[in-house]
C-alpha cells in the first residue's frame, strides 16, 4: 500500500527515500537476540527500503564491518546460528534481490553495510584500479578522472554502490559509432565485464568454514560471480580501465516519436533512433506518456569543445530533473493522494515541458567536458518512480525494428487503457543500446564470460553483437499498471522469441508480471529466464554459487526460488 502524499511529504520521500538509517544497538539486546556476535563488528538496528519504497523493512539487525576480514567473521557467525546475511549498498533497486516484501524485523536476517568501510581505491597499475564494492560509480570515476582514465558507458546515477553495480551486470548506453575503434581498456557491455579479478567470500571444504579468495577473470568459478545477482559477497574487485574521452552530449525535443522510432523503411529519413546511434554510438530517448517528442540525448567522442557547447566541469548537469519541480510535484501529490490516475496525460505534457524549457533555461542542451561529467545525470533527490526493464538481444542492423516494434506495441496498449479510462504508465519510456559482453575487451589471457549477465553473448547467434535495453517508468501503486507490463513482457518474449531478436530480463528492475505483480509469473522464473541463458550456462551459474555458498547464507527467498 502506497501512503498518500502531499507535496512536501513527496518532496521529503524523494529526498530520503533511500537513505538507510542505523542506530546503534543496545549491548545488552544485541547480546540477547545475536549471541556470540563478533566484537568489534558495529552493530545496530536499520530500516530498509528499495528505490520506491515498495520493498521495504524495519527494524532488521545491520552491521558495518571495518574491512573483508570482519565481514568473514560475521558471515560465519550468520552460518552458525542459521542466519542470512544481505549486502546493502544504495538500495538503489527494485528488484528482490536483497530483501523480500513482507520480511519481519524479528527474521534472521543481517544487512552488511558496504558503502561505510569498503571504500578502498586505489590504481593497481596505469591501466587498472583496486576497489572495495561499497565504494560509489561517482567516487570511482572521479579519482579515474585524476588519472586521465574513465569508461565507455556507465549508469546515470552516481550512488550506486560498484559491488550492487556488479551483482546486476549494470550498464550504460554505447556502441561503437559508424568508423569507431574501441579504446583499450574499455568495453560496450556491461561494468561486470571490465573485472580482471574479485575477491569473494566463499565456502572453504579444508577448513569447514567461510573465508576470502581472490578469483582471476580466466578462473571458471569467476564467470558465476561476476553477475551474482546477490548470491555471494564479494568484498573487492580489481578493474580494467582506459584513457579517458570527452563527451559532448546534444539533447534535443523537437523530433516527432513517430520519425524516431519509425519502421525501417517507414519515412524517418536521417532522424531515426538508428541514424543517430550510427553517427554517434551513444543515445538514450525518454519517452514521456501521451506526449509525441521524446527527449533524446545523444553522446558524441569530441577531443575539444565544439563551438556552442558549454563546458561542464561537475556531473548532474539537468537541475531540473535532479529535484521534483513543483508543476510535476503537485500533479504527482494530486495523482497519488486522491487517486487520480487520470490525470497522467497532464503529468507527462508536465514532464516533457519542464525538460524542453529547463534545457534551454539551464544552458544544458548542448554540453562537453570529460565522460563523468555527461554520463552521470541522476540524483538521488530526482522522482521516485518504478520501472520494467528488458534487454533485447540482437544485430546491430534490427535495432530500428526492435524499437519500432515495441514502441509500436507501446502506444496501441496505452492508448487502448485510455479508451477505457485506465492510465497505467503515468512516467516515461526510456530507451538505451549497449554492446554486449566480450570477455576480449578486458585484454586477461582465457577471460570468461559473465555467466549470468543479460549482456553474455548467445554462442548460437554469433551475428549478434547488440542489446536494446527497454523501461516503462510509472508511479507506484498506478492501477492496472502490473496488467500493461503483463501484457508487454508476453509481447516482447512473443516477438523477441530467438529469431531476429530475444529478450532477457534486467535484474534489478520489474519483470514476470502476472496481472497483480512483479517476480511473480512461475513459467518466466522457473523456464523462461533460464531458458533465456541457455540450460547449460544456468546450470553452471547455480551450481558454482550453490558450491561457495552451500549454507545459503547469501539469499533469501526469491533468490531460493529463482536459483533453485
Amino acid at each position: 500500500m502506497i501512503d498518500k502524499f502531499t507535496r512536501r511529504g513527496f518532496l521529503r520521500a524523494a529526498a530520503l527515500g533511500a537513505v538507510p538509517t542505523f542506530l546503534p544497538a543496545d549491548p545488552a539486546v544485541a547480546a540477547q537476540e545475536l549471541p556470540d556476535f563478533p566484537p568489534g563488528v558495529a552493530l545496530g538496528r536499520s530500516a530498509y527500503r528499495n528505490w520506491v519504497a515498495e520493498i521495504t523493512a524495519d527494524g532488521l539487525w545491520a552491521c558495518a564491518p571495518a574491512g573483508p576480514e570482519q565481514v568473514v567473521e560475521v558471515v560465519n557467525w550468520a552460518w552458525r546460528h542459521g542466519w542470512r546475511v544481505r549486502a546493502r549498498g544504495s538500495s538503489h533497486g527494485w528488484s528482490p534481490l536483497t530483501i523480500t516484501r513482507g520480511t519481519p524485523p524479528d527474521a534472521p536476517v543481517l544487512l552488511v553495510d558496504t558503502a561505510t568501510h569498503l571504500t578502498g581505491l586505489a590504481l593497481q597499475s596505469p591501466t587498472s584500479v583496486r576497489v572495495g564494492t561499497g565504494v560509489t560509480l561517482e567516487a570511482l570515476l572521479t579519482h579515474l578522472e585524476g588519472h586521465g582514465l574513465g569508461v565507455t558507458a556507465a549508469p546515470a546515477p552516481g550512488n550506486l554502490t560498484l559491488g550492487g553495480a556488479l551483482a546486476i551486470d549494470a550498464h550504460g548506453t554505447a556502441v561503437p559509432a559508424r568508423g569507431e575503434q574501441r579504446l583499450p581498456g574499455h568495453t560496450y557491455g556491461s561494468l561486470s565485464n571490465l573485472v580482471l579479478s574479485l575477491t569473494a567470500v566463499v565456502w572453504d571444504e579444508e577448513t569447514g568454514a567461510y573465508g576470502l579468495r581472490t578469483y582471476a577473470r580466466d578462473e571458471a568459478d569467476c564467470a558465476a560471480l561476476l553477475t551474482h545477482l546477490g548470491r555471494s559477497f564479494v568484498t573487492e574487485v580489481v578493474l580494467r580501465v582506459g584513457a579517458n574521452s570527452d563527451l559532448r552530449c546534444v539533447s534535443r525535443t523537437d523530433i516527432p516519436a513517430g520519425e524516431l522510432f519509425a519502421a525501417p523503411g517507414g519515412g524517418g529519413g536521417g532522424r531515426t533512433f538508428a541514424s543517430f546511434l550510427d553517427r554517434a554510438g551513444r543515445v538514450e530517448a525518454i519517452w514521456f506518456a501521451f506526449t509525441e517528442h521524446p527527449w533524446l540525448k545523444v553522446w558524441s567522442v569530441s577531443p575539444t569543445r565544439p563551438p556552442g557547447s558549454r563546458r561542464v566541469r561537475t556531473p548532474y548537469n539537468y537541475p531540473f530533473s535532479d529535484s521534483v519541480p513543483g508543476p510535476v510535484a503537485d500533479l504527482v501529490g494530486h495523482i497519488m493522494a486522491d487517486g487520480a490516475w487520470y490525470l497522467a496525460p497532464l503529468l507527462g505534457a508536465a514532464q516533457y515541458d519542464v525538460a524542453a524549457l529547463g534545457l534551454v533555461a539551464t544552458g544544458s542542451a548542448d554540453i562537453w567536458g570529460p565522460s563523468k561529467n555527461t554520463l552521470l545525470y541522476l540524483r538521488p533527490t530526482t522522482l521516485r518512480i518504478a520501472t520494467n526493464g528488458y534487454a533485447v538481444l540482437t544485430g546491430r542492423d534490427q535495432v530500428q525494428r526492435v524499437v519500432a516494434e515495441f514502441t509500436a506495441f507501446y502506444r496501441e496498449r496505452l492508448t487502448a487503457y485510455a479508451d477505457r479510462g485506465r492510465f497505467p504508465v503515468n512516467g516515461s519510456v526510456e530507451i538505451r543500446v549497449t554492446g554486449l559482453d566480450d570477455p576480449g575487451d578486458v585484454g586477461a589471457a582465457g577471460a570468461r564470460t559473465p555467466l549470468l549477465s543479460a549482456l553474455r553473448p548467445p554462442e548460437d547467434r554469433p551475428e549478434w553483437d547488440t542489446a536494446v535495453w527497454l523501461n516503462i517508468l510509472t508511479l507506484p501503486g498506478t492501477p492496472y499498471a502490473e496488467e500493461f507490463c503483463s501484457q508487454l513482457e508476453r509481447f516482447l518474449l512473443r516477438t523477441f522469441d530467438g529469431e531476429h531478436a530475444m529478450t532477457r530480463v534486467e535484474w534489478s528492475k520489474g519483470w514476470a508480471y502476472t496481472r497483480d505483480a512483479a517476480w511473480s509469473d512461475g513459467e518466466v522464473l522457473g523456464h523462461v529466464v533460464p531458458g533465456s541463458f541457455g540450460e547449460e550456462a544456468w546450470g553452471q551459474a547455480t551450481e558454482v554459487l550453490d558450491r561457495l555458498d552451500p549454507h545459503r547464507v547469501f539469499g533469501n527467498a526469491f533468490l531460493d526460488r529463482l536459483l533453485r
